[in-house]
């Protein structure tokens, strides 16, 4: 049975928005959720007009009454730069707010489905990354609070579906970019953009060999909503992204080209804990999921992401001197 009533939390997010315009454009109701620390009204102004669509601001770490017959879990920071300022809320985050969610699910006999994350696998040693890979996580370093919490609420996922009866869908997401990711993000992505736009260095830690897979925002969408309509007895963890995996500094090269600028790449000391490799096996995804895959290139990508960033950068009293 199509879900109706989807309760978004952290739709005001990069990821979120663009899930609450594809569940309205699909005919749904939808309630965003979300305490706008990192999501921004302006990602989802042009729904709040929308009967269909309502707003409600506040932090999934209080328990909330929603009446709801799906929840799709989005809260939480996912630029390194900002759940690093403050690490115990982003635990907090992802237990206690994964945590009230779940409850709710069992209040309302909801489906679940949890945005987890590539970071769960850490510094892989298996390559690509399948989902039977229980990872290589430092649990004291400094993307741990991040790594560790969306580990923990995994495993609170599987917890309430086996003592609760919740019927939960895990969605591995893997380095995810497009319009309405923030200027100030952090992520490689809009940092590159905005710095080549602007003029400044575009800045690659360590050698630039360690490597990512980018997907599309509208490919990820795609997939997270075919996780969501999978049967019933499909729990995942499911990855969802792009197997075409490419190393920073070759990207760095490709969005000067892009935005034809004259922005030297430099380089600088390495992150710790940084992965050498990131790459989804989206094997599982494909054949059962009603998944197309990854459709729009790389190229095509990051031209409709540098004209945003062009957009945002042209239309708002941006300091020129970010990132020197």
């Amino acid at each position: 049975m199509t879900k109706q009533r989807i309760l978004v939390a952290g739709g005001a997010g990069f990821i979120g928005s663009h899930v609450c315009d594809a569940l309205i454009s699909s005919g749904r109701s939808v309630i965003c959720l979300d305490d706008l620390s990192t999501g921004t009204i302006e990602n989802i102004r042009h729904l709040l007009a929308n009967p269909r669509f309502e707003f409600v601001e506040g932090d999934v770490t209080s328990p909330r009454r929603i009446d709801c017959d799906t929840i799709l879990n989005f809260a939480c920071a996912a630029s390194p730069v900002t759940y690093q300022k403050d690490p115990i809320h982003t635990l907090r985050v992802n237990f206690e707010g994964t945590r009230h969610l779940l409850d709710l699910a069992k209040t309302n006999k909801a489906l679940f489905i949890q945005a987890s994350t590539s970071e769960v696998y850490g510094d892989p040693e298996v390559h690509p990354q399948v989902e039977p890979y229980r990872g290589s996580v430092n649990t004291t370093g400094p993307r741990s609070c991040y790594d560790e919490g969306k580990r923990v609420a995994e495993a609170l996922c599987h917890a309430y579906a086996e003592t609760a009866g919740v019927e939960v869908k895990i969605v591995r997401i893997f380095n995810t970019y497009g319009p309405r990711m923030s200027i100030h993000d952090g992520r490689v992505i809009p940092e590159f953009i905005v710095n080549a736009l602007t003029g400044n260095a575009l800045r690659v830690n360590g050698t630039g060999e360690q490597t990512r897979s980018f997907c599309y925002i509208s490919d990820m969408v795609a997939g997270i909503l075919a996780t969501m309509e999978a049967p019933t007895a499909f729990r995942g963890p499911v990855n969802i992204g792009n197997p075409s995996e490419m190393s920073i500094v070759s990207l760095a090269t490709a969005i000067v080209a892009l935005t034809g600028s004259r922005s030297p790449i430099e380089f600088s000391k390495a992150l710790t804990d940084d992965p050498a490799r990131r790459c989804p096996d989206i094997g599982l995804a494909i054949s059962r999921l009603n998944w197309a895959g990854p459709l729009v290139g790389l190229k095509d990508g990051l031209q409709r992401t540098i004209e945003h960033f062009s957009m945002t950068l042209s239309s708002s009293s941006w300091d020129m001197s970010f990132g020197a």
